[in-house]
């Protein structure tokens, strides 16, 4: 499959819904029967179309969650004066049919193939979510690719895939931090990510590591200069933001 899918030579397919469960209060995961799928590569995305009576269509992108080879599925935290979100989240069924376009995008994805370089994945929010696709993908294909993620969440109510993370098996290393409210006993970290922070989780930069950030557009210019900052080249992390201008 080409490492990139352009938007405008790619066609709307009607998904149904298969299943939905939730995943915290506000984020949602849900998974489509989607026949003609032709399959994607790990931190690409999609685009959903909703069409409402009156004509007025509303569209959103989102990262895909499951792994290559896997059916297709999205996690989607609601947004209060979200368009999209509100309605995955809250109103669509299984049963249910959407528009779905994709997969899209080559620059963020993760296939595998870099044997032996260490991956730092830095995930704020709901940008957890291509990280799934990767830790599972790395899984499935038994690789043995050191891997850390450094998850920022507001609490730990608010950690999406919190089980499934725990549980991302040998050589691969989650860290948490905590920015608004920590439970008690919290032995973890508090606060955003900082250059502090990173100097004790990211790899080093002697080891030639590979980073993926992912969030708020705030989040992830502060975090990609400092790892820059740290001596990680520029073409060594990628970036992938999403709407809003906070961090969580």
């Amino acid at each position: 499959m080409a490492g990139t899918a352009v938007r405008g030579r790619l066609t709307w397919q009607v998904a149904t819904v298969a299943s939905a469960r939730p995943e915290t209060a506000s984020v949602r995961t849900i998974e489509f029967d989607l026949p003609g799928w032709a399959g994607h590569q790990a931190g690409q995305h999609v685009d959903i179309r909703l069409t409402a009576d009156d004509g007025y269509v509303a569209e959103r992108s989102y990262s895909i969650a499951s792994a290559p080879g896997e059916p297709l599925q999205l996690t989607v935290e609601r947004l209060e004066d979200g368009e999209v979100s509100p309605y995955l989240t809250e109103e669509l069924r299984p049963g249910d049919q959407i528009e779905i376009r994709g997969p899209i995008g080559g620059y963020f994805v993760w296939d595998g193939d870099d044997a032996g370089t260490p991956l730092l994945l830095v995930a704020g929010g709901s940008g957890v979510v291509p990280f799934r696709s990767m830790l599972r993908h790395r899984a499935s294909i038994g690789s043995n690719v050191p891997v850390r993620l450094l998850y920022s969440a507001r609490s730990l109510p608010d950690v999406i895939y919190h089980t499934e993370l725990d549980m991302a098996g040998e050589g691969a290393e989650v860290v948490y931090t905590l920015t608004r409210q920590q439970p008690p006993g919290w032995a973890g970290h508090s606060g955003r990510v900082d250059a502090a922070l990173l100097t004790e989780v990211a790899w080093p930069d002697d080891r030639r590591p590979l980073a993926y950030v992912c969030g708020p557009t705030a989040f992830v210019e502060i975090v990609a200069g400092q790892l820059v900052s740290l001596g990680y080249p520029p073409d060594r992390v990628k970036t992938e933001r999403y709407g809003g201008v906070g961090a969580p």
